[in-house]
């Protein structure tokens, strides 16, 4: 509900740099990011997934209402950590639950319908900000500290009782690791999954934070219930083709369909580069959702083929630590491109998403000649 109105809350009302707002999603996911690495093992460890869950959730739920206090990038930056720290609580943990609780032969369906739901709910959240703006400020192109404020204070009951759902009907699988092996070390894990998270660094080094995307939206003519529009446009796509594209993985592989969406992920940002009104940013956001679609929850399931249940959490978590670690200089890069930081570049705005599909293609190749084929 809130995290497509926070770059606009901070461009619009804090009148915060581009650079600034990449530096705040950058340390934001790395921080995510590196959190996961540690509890995917701990939840390995101590045979636990539900309760580590539990408890990243609830430190994101009890983060957020304080942006309704914020009057500095420094606040939102504050909020965004925790909000962050908690995710990372979480993610590892939590996919291993999804890969525990289902046969092989429908993985890529279960991680599927998982990223369906939870893009489901981000369609809805979409859907509620957008009504929002539409009652407090209809067609103004900049967001205003009130208008967010209230849906700071709206997002705060979905948010306690997705809590209280995972804590009461969520179970455990009781799966633990065995092994002594330190957390950060890979000895002992597929050669294959090493490979994959090369290819993953590369291309996430060039996936920076989908707030450019909004900011873009805007700069070419977007006004705010536009852009949340957008964003419904993007998450309909996502939740719709998220459950067959991931069931599709179980049939044609999952090594082909990432890589199909690899690739579609190169060409939307060429299309971003290339957009010159506010329409064209709408249609290529809602074909962004297929590149979505196609590698969230195969990528998850991709990971679970590749290891041994028993070293899920700590591979979910390694995966996570990896894109986290490229989510900050992607950002940062990002904005400093956006802004013009670097001179030579000459491309202005599209300048960063055109170093994306570079990178994306880079990424593709290299996973396509290094890494083999599933069994």
């Amino acid at each position: 509900m809130i995290f497509n109105l926070i770059p606009l809350f901070l461009a619009n009302v804090l009148k915060a740099g581009t650079a600034a707002i990449g530096l705040i999603d950058g340390l934001a996911e790395t921080t995510a990011s590196l959190t996961k690495m540690y509890s995917g093992a701990l939840s390995d460890r101590l045979g636990t997934r539900k309760w580590i869950t539990v408890v990243g959730y609830g430190l994101s739920a009890c983060a957020k209402p304080f942006l309704y206090f914020a009057d500095a990038w420094g606040w939102v930056l504050a909020v965004r950590v925790s909000d962050r720290l908690g995710k990372g609580i979480r993610t590892a943990p939590r996919d291993a639950l999804v890969a525990d609780s289902i046969d092989e032969e429908r993985r890529g369906l279960a991680f599927g319908l998982h990223r369906a739901g939870d893009t489901a709910g981000a369609f809805i959240g979409v859907l509620a900000a957008a009504a929002i703006v539409w009652m407090t400020e209809r067609n103004a192109v900049d967001l205003t500290r009130r208008t967010f404020q209230i849906a700071v204070l709206v997002s705060i009951l979905p948010a306690i009782l997705a809590v209280l759902i995972l804590a009461f009907g969520a179970q455990d699988t009781g799966i633990r690791s065995k092994s002594k092996v330190p957390i950060l070390s890979m000895k002992g894990m597929d050669r294959r999954f090493k490979l994959f998270m090369l290819a993953l660094a590369l291309f996430s080094l060039g996936n920076s934070s989908d707030a450019f995307i909004i900011l873009l939206g805007q700069n070419r003519g977007l006004t705010v219930l536009q852009v949340m529009l957008m964003m419904m446009s993007f998450n309909l796509v996502y939740t719709i083709l998220a459950g067959p594209l991931g069931a599709a993985s179980d049939k044609i592989g999952r090594r082909k369909l990432i890589l199909y969406g690899w690739i579609a992920y190169g060409l939307v940002y060429l299309g971003f580069a290339a957009s010159k009104t506010g329409w064209h940013v709408w249609i290529l956001f809602g074909l962004y959702g297929i590149y979505y679609a196609a590698t969230e929850g195969s990528t998850k399931a991709f990971i679970a083929d590749l290891v041994a249940p028993e070293q899920r959490g700590k591979a979910y978590g390694i995966s996570n630590a990896v894109i986290g670690l490229m989510a900050f200089p992607a950002s940062v890069i990002a904005g400093l491109l956006w802004q013009g930081a670097f001179a030579w570049s000459g491309f202005g705005h599209p300048a960063p998403f055109l170093f994306g599909a570079g990178m994306a293609i880079l990424a593709g190749i290299l996973f396509w000649k290094m890494a083999p084929a599933q069994r």
